[in-house]
């Protein structure tokens, strides 16, 4: 249902990223995530890994309790802040949402959709010690249109001049690149949506 890829980078000098993702096929669509342990080294790695293995646990609730899970598994440990999004190949839409500031960008490849983006809003917040209220967002997709998490360790304008047509994995691995700060843990997640059917109205 989605052609996807995902780059990657721990922080120079540290052996593991707190960066990890979840890419994970849930009934009629798929969930993505992208999951940035505070700070970096170890301990950032274990707390995106708890994160991680409680989204894979629970995939099949929606993503609020998702979110909720996460947190509760994360109490007393270094929290996290992510990004998840459930691509649902019937509806032919996304849900997603974001706590903390881990960036989402969908790039519509139908030219004639205003306007040519959409951005995740994302709202302050730690997922094990500052949970703000939630509110998921739901938005059309298309086959062809493309989905980008990328945790702070990128810089801010990555999903500008990219080459719609190249694979995920080479967007992914271009974004890392070119937007990689070299200062932080950075990870970047690509995933087109391949589904067929109607264009966005």
């Amino acid at each position: 249902m989605i052609e996807w890829g995902v780059a990657a980078a721990p922080l120079a000098g540290e052996t593991e990223s707190g960066d990890l993702h979840l890419v994970k096929p849930v009934g009629r669509g798929m969930l993505v995530a992208a999951v940035d342990g505070l700070g970096h080294g170890a301990e950032a790695a274990a707390a995106a890994r708890t994160a991680v293995a409680t989204l894979d646990r629970h995939a099949e609730e929606f993503v609020l309790p998702l979110v909720r899970r996460c947190h509760e598994a994360l109490q007393g440990k270094r929290g996290v802040v992510l990004s998840l999004a459930y691509l649902d190949g019937v509806k032919q839409s996304m849900t997603w949402l974001s706590v903390g500031n881990v960036e989402g960008v969908l790039l519509y490849t139908d030219q004639t959709a205003r306007p040519a983006r959409d951005t995740l809003l994302t709202r302050g917040g730690i997922v094990g010690s500052e949970l703000p209220q939630l509110r998921a967002e739901v938005v059309p997709i298309a086959a062809g249109d493309i989905l980008i998490f990328a945790t702070d360790g990128i810089r801010e304008g990555f999903a500008e001049d990219l080459q719609p047509d190249a694979g995920a994995q080479q967007l992914a691995d271009q974004i890392l690149a070119h937007y990689g700060k070299g200062t932080d843990d950075a990870l970047v997640l690509v995933a087109r949506y391949l589904g067929g059917g109607r264009k966005r109205p």
